[in-house]
């Protein structure tokens, strides 16, 4: 049984998230996805953690179900939450977000036991805290072992284990002696499996993806596939299949592409400055405009550290495919935007008619999409699925822009509505 999971999100309790994002829309937007395995994101939160104890219930199997079932595909949830360590260590300020992932409630109550001692957790959905990433690891697998934990976007400049801004240049140089108990990383919208094969640091390294998401549209817009036994979708069984970074359950990671990431090259955004790391270099990386300091993208970073040519791969690893947001590609198709309520009323019309998002943008022939959907939109999931698009990088902030068509296709275009 293919499973699709999102493992990280955001509640309406972390800063600038959507009020939608509590357990009915994220259900609901799960559906439309056709996500199978959710996070509950935030856990740490005290009105959160309450919210997660009132709407769903332990099955015995490490993974939680609604009380009250909406539909008979509504997803599961995983325990999840996103922590931020802010701390200085061999004479830097470190800046590292990490996932945990934890087995049940009790274990969820001890942990935020914990954490009340060391800072706050009730002023943000995901809690900064002036503690180690290693002793907060260590702090975790002392209460319960069980606990996975994962570096959460790892390349991103300001706040990850790879960051060019604030984070380390290995695992072992973060975790230190913990470093055996870090199996997985996350890769981050601005990166994709493909640029992390350049590490060879990471051969034993399961990377996953997922949305981060701060509303319930952006559900799923990375993701993890998995192929488990229905019977055997459990808690320990994720987790088992992570630590052996098992490619024959572990199938691929769905990615955007790491362009329309808002960290993908360096730059200024205050002088919309934007450098492609491979064609142009500046003296201390100093602004050109204005000789402040640039941010270093996350390709800039990986290059830094590869020891590998672009383009390794191995066919032991999982592999992963690019697509584009079924909602863009309905804008893109008629020079919308993914706000038009024109939009949204097709886009809610075909996942209704077509099951979900990834049935339409991953299963359905080319053939049966011609006779369920208009001819642009059926064009624009053609050109996604064989990467016949351009995307304009983002930087330092900024997402990249992607451009399923050219200027000239959309002028002669039809009318959607």
């Amino acid at each position: 049984m293919r499973i699709i999971a999102d493992f990280h999100i955001h509640s309406k309790y972390s800063r600038a998230t959507s009020r939608e994002m509590d357990i009915d829309h994220i259900v609901k937007w799960a559906n439309y996805k056709g996500l199978n395995l959710v996070g509950t994101g935030d856990f740490t939160h005290p009105f959160w953690f309450g919210e997660l104890k009132s709407k769903l219930k332990e099955d015995g199997s490490g993974l939680l179900k609604l009380k009250d079932s909406i539909g008979k595909n509504d997803p599961r949830f995983i325990l999840t939450a996103e922590i931020s360590c802010i701390y200085t260590q061999g004479g830097k300020t470190r800046k590292i977000h990490t996932i945990i992932f934890a087995p049940d409630f009790k274990t969820v109550a001890e942990l935020n036991d914990r954490l009340v001692s060391i800072g706050n957790i009730s002023s943000d959905g995901r809690p900064i805290l002036g503690i180690s990433a290693k002793d907060l690891a260590n702090l975790i697998l002392n209460i319960n072992d069980r606990c996975f934990i994962v570096p959460a976007h790892a390349w991103t400049p300001w706040f990850s284990i790879f960051g060019s801004n604030s984070g380390f240049d290995t695992i072992e140089e973060c975790f230190e002696d913990l470093s055996p108990y870090i199996n997985s990383i996350e890769t981050g919208l601005s990166s994709d499996p493909e640029m992390n094969w350049r590490l060879s640091a990471l051969d034993k390294i399961a990377l996953i993806s997922n949305s981060d998401a701060h509303s319930p549209a952006n559900l799923g817009r990375e993701a993890n596939v998995f192929e488990i036994e229905e019977n055997k979708l459990t808690y320990d069984e994720i987790i088992n299949i992570l630590k052996k970074k098992d490619a024959s359950r572990f199938l691929y990671t769905i990615e955007f592409f790491p362009e329309e990431g808002k960290y993908h090259f360096d730059g200024h955004r205050n002088c919309n400055i934007v450098i492609n790391p491979f064609e142009q270099k500046f003296p201390n990386n100093l602004c050109p405009k204005c000789q402040k300091k640039l941010t270093i993208g996350v390709m800039n970073r990986v290059e830094e550290l590869a020891d590998r040519k672009i383009g390794h791969s191995d066919p032991s690893f999982p592999i992963f495919k690019h697509l584009v947001p079924l909602m863009e590609i309905i804008a893109a198709a008629f020079s919308q935007t993914t706000s038009a309520k024109s939009v949204q009323n097709e886009y809610l019309r075909l996942v209704d008619s077509l099951d979900s998002e990834f049935n339409i943008l991953l299963d359905i022939p080319e053939e049966e999409l011609t006779k369920n959907l208009k001819p642009k939109i059926v064009d624009g999931i053609k050109r996604v699925r064989i990467g016949n698009i351009q995307v304009e990088p983002g930087y330092d902030g900024v997402y990249g822009k992607v451009n399923i068509f050219n200027d000239d296709e959309l002028s002669n275009q039809v009318s959607l509505f």
